[in-house]
């Protein structure tokens, strides 16, 4: 099968706290947990896996904590996971971002300023909702 625009994308990182991540990417953005693999009771170098994302999307975000030998994400402030709201940002949606442990940046790119919100997850990963619409077509 080649390789093309309905391909699905898996977006993998490592997190330092699944129930963090959980707590803003599932109750705070939304998503649905699409599959989770608790790392209890598993071999050396098996992994916890968190991935979530909307059922209908091609693509998903994979958090990976791996308990005997932890990976610190490292994330830039130009590690962007933008969302093209294609409308107002939803206040609300900031604020219930916010409890559930993100936190509200400034970006160092204006652009991202004048154009969206930018958001920390628990692990650093900057998420920007943008009030742009965006088409590839």
């Amino acid at each position: 099968m080649p390789v093309g625009g309905r391909s699905h994308i898996r977006i993998a990182r490592p997190s330092r706290d699944l129930a963090a991540a959980e707590r803003f990417w599932a109750e705070g953005l939304g998503l649905d947990v699409v599959w989770r693999h608790d790392a209890e009771g598993t071999a050396p170098g098996e992994h916890a896996l968190l991935m979530v994302g909307w059922p209908d999307a091609d693509w998903h975000l994979e958090l990976v904590h791996e308990p005997a030998a932890p990976v610190e994400p490292r994330p830039t402030e130009e590690d962007l996971l933008v969302i093209y709201v294609d409308d107002e940002v939803p206040q609300d949606l900031v604020a219930r971002l916010e409890a559930h442990g993100g936190k509200r940046v400034e970006s160092p790119n204006p652009y991202w300023n004048e154009w969206g919100v930018t958001v920390e997850d628990p692990d650093g990963y900057r998420l920007v909702l943008c009030v742009r619409g965006w088409s590839n077509g």
